[in-house]
């Protein structure tokens, strides 16, 4: 997956693409390399179960900064908010969308979200370009508001880590091709926004339909704050699993078509999940737990294009 990425930008920054079809190309197999950091590497690595050893996680969980974003609000977002609270409103920040977008039936209801499974997508594709751009200096400054990144000077020195690690992703993603491929800047910069296409789309899918399906649960708090599961019973409801025999997939993806297993052992490397899924779902089973499955991506992705009109509908902001 690495190669993946750096290879085809290397061509570019070496000068030696001359042709369009050649520059757009390129782009795209970086935006699927990008991609699989995102899910095969980066995201083992930050959880800590890439290998036993920490040092080679933090090393490994740095590609995520190679790819534009950032390893210390991810792992804020990622680890600590949404496998904490996975599927809880206002808590689970992967919910927290923009006021175009519902993803929670407790979410406030607009009556745009009734088109939101039809435009919903090209927010997807351009999900990663928020990311490389605003939306990672927005959270760093939420979370210390949160409480995070609260011991002295680490806020400031998370900014400044952030800000020269994206000038350093600009640096040879973007302004060498721009110097060394002989086309017009608008040519590069659309063929660089297609690999961000490329990545956003595939990631967000990945990632929303192990959450955002009509059989998983949207659960709230009580008045003292707690919800009515053990951390494994909520797992189980919030979460869904896709494509199960797919072998393919399963190395594209890093095996997050396994979503339940990842949720209830996340300190377990991805290439372990297909020999536990038998033992996670007899457990589930014995102790009258959910186990969400669904046969191939192209039923998850359209069961999540049902949650996703359904949640746009007056009648589901109402239940919330």
């Amino acid at each position: 997956m690495l190669a993946l990425f750096f290879v085809p930008l290397m061509l570019l920054a070496s000068g030696l693409v001359t042709n369009v079809l050649t520059l757009f190309s390129m782009y795209i197999l970086s935006g699927f390399g990008m991609a699989g950091i995102g899910m095969g590497v980066m995201h083992d690595a930050i959880h800590g179960s890439y290998s036993k050893n920490k040092n080679i996680n933090t090393i490994l969980g740095y590609t995520f900064n190679l790819i534009g974003a950032n390893a210390t609000v991810w792992k804020i977002q990622h680890n600590v908010l949404h496998h904490t609270y996975t599927n809880i409103d206002h808590a689970d920040d992967d919910l927290n969308a923009p006021f175009f977008l519902r993803f929670s039936p407790h979410a406030k209801h607009y009556w745009l979200h009734q088109f939101q499974h039809i435009y919903i997508w090209f927010f997807y594709g351009i999900s990663t370009l928020s990311w490389i751009t605003t939306k990672d200096f927005v959270r760093m400054k939420r979370y210390r508001d949160m409480g995070f990144l609260d011991k002295k000077n680490e806020y400031k020195k998370a900014l400044i880590s952030m800000i020269a690690w994206k000038l350093f992703y600009y640096s040879y993603a973007l302004f060498l091709p721009l110097i060394m491929v002989p086309f017009s800047w608008w040519i590069i910069l659309l063929a660089f926004i297609s690999m961000h296409l490329v990545t956003g789309l595939l990631v967000s899918i990945i990632f929303q339909i192990a959450h955002i399906m009509p059989i998983n649960e949207f659960p709230l708090p009580d008045e003292q704050g707690l919800i009515n599961d053990n951390w494994y019973g909520h797992q189980f409801a919030t979460t869904s699993n896709f494509s199960p025999k797919s072998n393919l997939l399963f190395w594209l993806i890093g095996g997050l078509n396994y979503q339940i297993e990842h949720h209830v052992l996340p300190d377990v490397c991805h290439v372990h999940y297909k020999e536990l899924t038998k033992i996670v779902s007899e457990t589930a089973k014995e102790y009258g737990m959910p186990y969400h499955v669904k046969k191939s991506l192209v039923h998850a992705i359209w069961d999540h294009t049902k949650m996703l009109r359904s949640l746009g509908k007056k009648h589901e902001a109402a239940m919330g």
